[in-house]
């Protein structure tokens, strides 16, 4: 998967930009603030429909514009592949060689990317929102189906929230609540499944490449912890009764809080180091290596799965790693990984390692080379 060229129009601070990408290494490099992240976060909106900043849309138009507009011509496996995502304040459009997407989850999954940003450590050490939001991003873009599922539960859990605020001690309408139960619980498993399913493939690729990061001084384990108890089965209508026990149980919680406290939306993840959890004995190295792992495990995993290597970018993260680290990441992606990356400045960039690697200059929403 090869990403021959991009184009925006007011897209935050590019009021009109057209580059070609045709390197195996693309560099951008300039001062803070002058539209480095914003030009990798358009190539993940290109891939996502969504950003990995911030969930409002209208954040991404160009200031005194109406609507903006990322384009990109990606060279697949199959062929040559053209994408438009336009976005207003009426939503969102999306088209694949210039037919429009009926749904935006039909568009996902077309570009595959990883991000690797400094913050991607709060995967690690922060909320589990972060964590949940993390493999949502990821299965997405392997599983097509998985955003609409996810979509049609958050419908689903809104309303038996709105439910749940609203409803009186004693005036309760047991059957409109079994209803809701019953679609929460069939969405529900759905993604519990799908998170089972990503998360032994990610430990597998992730604890072979941590093993080698630490020449083998320290085994990453990582564990799925969902909100009900599962038995360990992946068993779809066992994993229905067990969600509906945990909703049964929890009821008079629930009217008492007025919020859903069963189900996939208050899963998390956890990451252990020789037997230890890293967000709370890990070293911030020790952490810093997990988060590694885990990006350059998703890198494989992709692979794996639709046959082609994600596009990799990489957010002013090689100066926030030391030597063996950058070296590490360096060689997974060489010759392999068409790989964005943005830095201030090249000095804390091991730039010796890398092959085939074009810089670009940015400056105020212009890039050059």
């Amino acid at each position: 998967m090869y990403l021959k060229s991009i184009q925006l129009q007011h897209y935050r601070n590019y009021e009109q930009m057209e580059l070609k990408t045709d390197s195996q290494v693309n560099m951008f490099v300039g001062p803070n603030a002058q539209g480095k992240t914003n030009l990798l976060e358009a190539i993940f909106v290109l891939a996502l429909t969504k950003s990995h900043r911030t969930s409002r849309d209208k954040e991404l138009i160009g200031w005194q514009s109406q609507d903006a507009r990322v384009r990109g011509v990606l060279d697949k496996k199959y062929g040559e592949v053209s994408l438009d995502l336009s976005l207003s304040a009426q939503g969102k459009k999306a088209k694949i060689n210039g037919l429009e997407q009926r749904k935006l989850s039909d568009f996902v999954g077309t570009l595959n990317v990883v991000m690797f940003a400094p913050e991607d450590l709060e995967i690690v050490k922060g909320t589990p929102g972060i964590r949940r939001r993390f493999l949502d991003m990821e299965i997405g873009q392997v599983q097509p189906g998985y955003l609409h599922t996810l979509g049609q539960y958050a419908k689903v859990l809104s309303q038996r929230n709105n439910y749940l605020k609203s409803a009186a001690p004693g005036g309760v309408q047991q059957a409109l609540l079994d209803v809701w139960n019953a679609q929460l619980a069939e969405y529900g498993v759905k993604i519990v499944k799908k998170r089972q399913t990503f998360i032994y493939k990610l430990q597998k690729w992730a604890q072979h490449i941590h093993a080698g990061i630490t020449a083998g001084a320290e085994e990453l384990t990582i564990v799925y912890r969902p909100s009900f108890e599962t038995g360990g089965t992946e068993e779809e209508s066992v994993l229905f009764e067990q969600f509906m026990i945990k909703l049964s149980q929890a009821k008079e919680q629930e009217f008492r809080r007025g919020m859903t406290l069963v189900g996939p939306h208050r899963d998390d993840m956890a990451f252990y180091i020789n037997g230890k959890e890293a967000q709370i004995f890990g070293s911030q190295g020790q952490q810093r290596t997990t988060a590694l792992s885990l990006k350059l495990a998703e890198i494989e995993l992709i692979h794996e799965e639709i046959g082609e290597y994600p596009l990799l970018l990489l957010d002013d993260v090689l100066s926030e790693l030391d030597r063996n680290r950058q070296t590490q990441l360096i060689e997974t992606f060489q010759n392999k990984v068409q790989t964005f990356i943005t830095t201030t400045g090249l000095e804390s960039v091991n730039i010796g390692k890398l092959q085939d690697a074009r810089i670009y200059h940015v400056r105020g929403g212009q890039v050059a080379r």
